[in-house]
């Protein structure tokens, strides 16, 4: 029973996100800002000893 919920989050989740692309929601402006701040929480050691994690310019 457990993996059906967890197939049926799944599902849920992806179509939610195609949703939110498909009204504008989510840009490439909004993956690119998400995946920087990602990257500063893992290697915030780097962010420490001034290394810019910046995507893109």
């Amino acid at each position: 029973m457990a993996r059906w919920r967890s197939l049926i989050l799944l599902i849920w989740v992806l179509v939610g996100i195609y949703v939110a692309w498909a009204h504008h929601y989510i840009t490439p402006g909004v993956l690119r800002d998400i995946a920087q701040a990602l990257l500063a929480v893992f290697l915030w050691f780097l962010v420490l000893l001034g290394v810019d994690l910046r995507i893109g310019g």
